[in-house]
């Protein structure tokens, strides 16, 4: 596969559809961020990396940051999947930071990937390791081989200023008993996982045990094949929302969206991706991210189906 080729082909595809869509401007610090940007990246099994347009900016990796969040729970817990009582797998069919789910559910949030089943994820990783966030940066920096990712405080700062709704779905599990830690806790460190800063280049590399079955980029066993396996399933039937059907009969593969404009996607025992337009629709996914990799998997017929 020239992967450069293709990814010059799918941006060039792609572009036309940078600045369409709308920046999260709920969270003023991402709201100063150009909607016109565009980056792709794909990262090989075998650690080679290729990237077209602004592959190498940092953004606001946000909500994929629940993915790896997800990953370090399992990890640590060896194969414990009491993680699966506190949430559960199944689309929302909701916005990502609905409240109304979690009364109807008893404070169990549908899947690890809408903000309440994020919160609860992160409180387990809290209590698995004593300091969720930073445990959480240094395993990006080591897997994306950068040693300069960070937060961004101001954009943690704008998250904190402007959290009520996610402050609302932390009281609300707590009130059924299902956060472990003090609220005020996990929301920082919840808030600080969705501040780090990464660029396709990271993002895709990081992600890459997941199309390695596990396997992280020093050789070691992150995860048993099956764990990776079943996050990948969520990511395909959860990653993107209210909008993962529509994502999964445009694309066919595992993926995961932030609202920084950020969407990285797997293909099992190929690569990741990730590209990054900050332009949203109304679901909360890159407008010109869906395209590019609609039309990536389109080029190359490379899809879980």
């Amino acid at each position: 596969m020239d992967y450069q080729a293709v990814l010059e082909e799918v941006a060039a595809f792609a572009r036309p559809f940078a600045g369409q869509g709308q920046v999260a401007d709920y969270i003023p610090a991402l709201e100063r961020v150009s909607a016109d940007r565009f980056g792709i990246a794909v990262a090989d099994i075998n650690g080679a990396v290729h990237g077209v347009g602004d592959w190498e900016v940092p953004f606001s990796v946000q909500s994929i940051s629940k993915t790896f969040s997800l990953a370090l729970v399992m990890a640590h817990a060896h194969g414990d999947d009491d993680i699966w009582k506190r949430v559960g797998r199944e689309p929302s069919g909701t916005p990502f930071n609905s409240l109304v789910q979690l009364e109807w559910e008893n404070g169990i949030p549908r899947n690890p990937f809408i903000n309440a089943g994020a919160l609860v994820v992160t409180d387990r990783l809290q209590s698995l390791t004593g300091d969720a966030s930073t445990t959480m940066l240094h395993f990006l920096r080591e897997e994306s081989g950068n040693p300069d990712l960070a937060f961004d405080q101001a954009v943690a700062g704008s998250e904190a200023d402007h959290g009520d709704r996610n402050a609302a779905l932390a009281h609300f599990m707590a009130s059924f008993g299902n956060l472990e830690n003090p609220v005020p806790s996990v929301i920082e460190h919840y808030f600080w996982q969705c501040s780090i800063e990464m660029s396709c280049r990271d993002l895709a590399t990081a992600g890459s045990f997941l199309a390695r079955h596990g396997v992280r980029a020093d050789g070691t066993r992150l995860l048993q094949a099956r764990e990776a396996k079943r996050i990948n399933a969520v990511m395909l039937t959860c990653g993107t929302y209210d909008a993962a059907g529509e994502f999964a009969y445009r694309v066919g593969l595992p993926a995961k969206s932030g609202v920084g404009g950020g969407i990285i996607a797997v293909v099992p025992g190929r690569c990741t991706l990730c590209v990054w337009s900050p332009g949203l629709d109304r679901r909360g996914n890159s407008v010109a991210g869906a395209a590019a990799l609609d039309h990536f998997t389109t080029l190359t017929g490379w899809s879980v189906f």
